[in-house]
């Protein structure tokens, strides 16, 4: 019997590789799919990197495989969402991974959003040469990724530095990463949810500063048919730090009847 197929898309600055860790503890029961978002990897460049060209563009790819599970982290939550929202008779189940639940101008990180779209509409200004070194400074990118760390071992924290230091430059202009980033500061999964009727696994951090648990509760009675599930001692990058159990989680999701 054929393995179900479970479509995985990743959050915004990174590449299908932040997701490996997960899907490599799904591989035994799934057959994985993991497209880069356009504008960064391997993804393709879209006339407008906003939220109805993405959506567009992963209807592009789900056509491609028969009412498979779709999974979303972070800002890939709020293109699933919308994508469920408008295509559920696509799907057979929707995984909300670190959702965006609040507007990002309103939650405890607003001062870190207002300062990150001062860092993006200046990259977008400069010339391309110091525009594409100041986005992909390295102390910058230290900075994003040890806010978002929660976990004290220090060979997992080198490590998910590594991977933020490999693949949050791997953007393809600096007009889509600008794009893309109002996209993922314009919406949230909020707006989607009360049109998604397919059934819904949220998977959250109980320390995540960019979708806080509070906001996660708020979105939970808007989806019709939603479970949550609340990783303890993890904060936003619950695909790093406990991918075992977002998988697990995910299995039993799945498998319920």
């Amino acid at each position: 019997m054929p393995k179900p197929t479970i479509v995985m898309i990743h959050g915004f600055r990174g590449t299908h590789h932040g997701l490996e860790l997960i899907a490599k503890n799904l591989r035994d029961e799934f057959e994985t799919v993991m497209p880069d978002l356009p504008g960064f990897g391997e993804g393709p460049l879209l006339p407008k990197h906003d939220l109805e060209h993405y959506v567009d563009w992963l209807r592009s790819v789900m056509m491609h495989y028969e009412k498979p599970i779709l999974l979303g982290h972070s800002f890939g939550s709020i293109i699933t969402a919308e994508y469920a929202a408008r295509y559920p008779d696509t799907i057979e189940k929707l995984v909300l991974v670190n959702p965006i639940s609040t507007p990002a101008l309103e939650g405890p990180q607003r001062l870190m959003t207002k300062l990150a779209i001062f860092y993006y509409w200046l990259g977008k200004k400069l010339p391309a040469r110091p525009s594409r070194a100041w986005l992909s400074a390295k102390p910058i990118i230290l900075v994003m990724s040890a806010m978002m760390a929660k976990t004290n071992d220090r060979d997992l924290r080198k490590f998910i530095h590594e991977q933020h230091l490999t693949y949050f430059s791997n953007f393809q202009s600096r007009d889509a990463l600008h794009e893309s980033f109002v996209t993922s500061v314009s919406h949230n999964v909020k707006e989607s949810a009360p049109r998604i009727h397919v059934p819904t696994l949220l998977i959250v951090g109980d320390q995540d500063d960019i979708a806080p648990l509070k906001g996660q509760h708020e979105l939970l009675p808007l989806l019709q048919q939603a479970d949550l599930k609340i990783i303890t001692g993890v904060g936003h990058l619950t695909h790093y730090e406990k991918p075992n159990e977002v998988a697990d989680f995910v299995k039993d999701f799945v498998n319920q009847r």
